[in-house]
Formats: structure tokens, C-alpha cells, sequence
């Protein structure tokens, strides 16, 4: 199963074990959500449910991981099992919650998860049956996992591979965040040493939906083709790095990881060497 889904593949699903996830973000997300979504949508949210907290956002960033324990109860509430079909939006064209969601469900052990091509967007234009208030579902069984199974790294772990050269570490933030020019979120511009950058928008067309699966695999290969290195992704927090992970897996690649702690962590970590400068800026 591809995990991004055309609008029109979308409108012609059978309802048969679906789940519709509205990953939405914003100040007024939820608040949105209730006013109008696709029918038989279920929302989830970015802070409370795809991510944890930290006392300290120097060791962690700002969205960690929640533990799998809460998101086992977070599955739970929305009713999702072992066979469902989950299709998941948001209104970034899939950059944001919704690529951070798919990355968890499948990290969690779930296999039919897709990304709505285009987000509600597409789904406004094309005239998909929308629904307003909340919806009715029953809860599902409790599935306990124990770990994610995609492959993480640490802060540390990070630093190591950079050190001993052996992983290649990609920073999908916009190029002027990536140079130092200004950081509108985090404390600190810049980028960690020896990371390259090739931004998330890159995996987008114009109109904002994903590029064809072929044409991102021609765009990445010669990229992974070339590099015997580990590949690990990172963003501001964690979150749109998983848009990049979810664009390769699209375009057939599935062996990199995932810096959760991404920028926001390593910039607040006393003692860690942040370049205000280009270092290699790789477009396509």
C-alpha cells in the first residue's frame, strides 16, 4: 500500500474498517475540526496526542515522543485496530501532523496507514462529503507495543555518527532557517555541523500535493545511491522531518531515521557547536 492517497482513490474507498484521522494544527484546530471535516473524521492533536512533554526542552525538543504506553490508550480512544485502514489530513499539505502521525502508526506496528494527497484542501475542492460537531465511535481493544520499531536517533547518537562520519544527516527546514538568517520558533539560527540540507518543500509540486512517486525516486537516488551512510532526518522538532521520511518511503526508500529531538533540542543543549553559515546546500 502507497502511503499517500489521491483524493479521487480516497472518494472511492469501501468503508469497510476505514478511519479518517483530521490532524490538523493551529490555534483553533480543534475548535475548526467541529465546525467542519470530512465525514466520520476523528481528530487528533499534535501536542496531546503525538507528543510528549519534557521538563526541559534542551533534552527532548519540543515535540518528543510520547511514551508508546500513551499512545497504545491514544489508539485506543480512536478506535483504531489492527485492521483498519487509516487515512490521515491535516491542513499543510500533509507537512505537519499528519506525516508526523503516519510515521507513529506505522513506528507503532500498524500497516494500513495513508496521507490524503493534499490535505482538506483537496478535499474541499473536490466536493468530499464534510460534517460538522463531534463523531460517535467506540473505542478498540488495547494493543500493547513495547518500542518503536522505526529506527530513532539521539541527540548523542547524532553527534557520534556525525563524528565518526558515518551517517549522513539531513535537515529538511526551510533553506533561510538552515543559513542562520532568522529562526521564528526556535532560540537560536543556525544548523548542527556537518548536516546537509535539502527542504521538505522539495518533495512538493506547485499546487502542493506530493511529487509522483518516480519523480521524487529520480530526484533522491542518485543522493542514497551514492552514500554507504546511514541517512537520518531531522527538522525544528521532529515533526516535519517525518513529511521527508514519508515522501522517501513514497518514492520507495525506507531505511532512514528519525532525530526526533531535531533542532529544537540540539540548539537549547549547553555546549553544542551551531554554524550561522552555509555549509552544503544540496536543491534538486
Amino acid at each position: 500500500m502507497q502511503p499517500i492517497i489521491s483524493i479521487q482513490q480516497f472518494k472511492n474507498l469501501p468503508p469497510e474498517n476505514l478511519i479518517i484521522l483530521d490532524a490538523r494544527v493551529g490555534k483553533d484546530a480543534y475548535e475548526n475540526y467541529l465546525i467542519n471535516h470530512i465525514k466520520g473524521a476523528r481528530f487528533i492533536d499534535l501536542n496531546k496526542d503525538l507528543a510528549g512533554t519534557v521538563e526541559n526542552l534542551a533534552f527532548g525538543g519540543r515535540h518528543p515522543l510520547p511514551k508508546i504506553e500513551k499512545f497504545s490508550e491514544t489508539v485506543s480512544i480512536l478506535g483504531i485496530s489492527e485492521t483498519s485502514h487509516i487515512i490521515i489530513y491535516d491542513n499543510k499539505n500533509g507537512s505537519n501532523a499528519a506525516a508526523r502521525a503516519w510515521w507513529m502508526l506505522k513506528s507503532f506496528g500498524l500497516k494500513n496507514i495513508q496521507v490524503l494527497d493534499g490535505g482538506i484542501q483537496s478535499a474541499e475542492k473536490e466536493a468530499v462529503e464534510f460534517s460538522n460537531g463531534e463523531e460517535n465511535f467506540q473505542k478498540s481493544e488495547l494493543i500493547k507495543n513495547h518500542q518503536w520499531i522505526l529506527p530513532l536517533f539521539t541527540l548523542e547518537d547524532v553527534e557520534n555518527e556525525l563524528l565518526s562520519n558515518t551517517a549522513t544527516v539531513i535537515d529538511v527546514r526551510d533553506a533561510y532557517r538552515f543559513r542562520g538568517e532568522s529562526e521564528p520558533i526556535d532560540l537560536v539560527a543556525g544548523h548542527i555541523p556537518g548536516t546537509i540540507n535539502i527542504p521538505f518543500s522539495e518533495n512538493l509540486d506547485e499546487k502542493g500535493n506530493f511529487l509522483k512517486p518516480e519523480i521524487l525516486k529520480e530526484k533522491y537516488s542518485s543522493f542514497f545511491q551514492n552514500n554507504s551512510k546511514k541517512i537520518i532526518i531531522h527538522c525544528g522538532s521532529g515533526v516535519t522531518a517525518c513529511h521527508t521520511i514519508l515522501a522517501l518511503s513514497y518514492a520507495g526508500f525506507d531505511t532512514v531515521g528519525l532525530y526526533v529531538g531535531s533542532w529544537s533540542e540540539w540548539s537549547r543543549r549547553e555546549g553544542k557547536a551551531i554554524i550561522t553559515e552555509i555549509n552544503i546546500l544540496r536543491t534538486f
